[in-house]
């Protein structure tokens, strides 16, 4: 089993700066690919960024390419993702989650965590 645990999380305004983390308790995959969700109140999951074992591939949702970054300490088992120039529309639970190190971008992950708010005000 592996447990993610999320940080970072708060409420900002519009055009503002969250930065997320998110460490694991284990790497079950040697090379393991993981990945940020979001999910909005009354809203279907989708996957916001994903990232693989060397930092060399990333995928991002176009509604934040240009303003998001998804990176990876491999060392700590960590996972990182920097919103900038929030708008309201990225107010979401934003969860990280982890996979085998095959086909990163996909919504198939084996291990998810709890999630932390990300609010923006306009």
């Amino acid at each position: 089993q592996v447990q993610l645990v999320e940080s970072g999380g708060g409420s900002v305004q519009a055009g503002g700066t969250l930065r997320l983390s998110c460490v694991a308790s284990a790497n079950p995959y040697g090379r393991p690919c993981m990945a940020w969700f979001r999910q909005a109140p009354g809203k279907e999951r989708e996957r916001v960024a994903s990232i693989d074992f060397g930092g060399g591939v990333v995928d991002y949702d176009a509604s934040v390419k240009g303003r998001f970054t998804i990176s990876r300490n491999n060392a700590e088992r960590t996972l990182y993702l920097r919103m900038n120039s929030l708008k309201p529309e990225d107010t979401a639970i934003y969860s990280c989650a982890v996979r085998g190190p095959s086909k990163c971008a996909t919504d198939l992950h084996n291990f998810w965590g709890q999630g932390t708010q990300g609010t923006v005000a306009s």
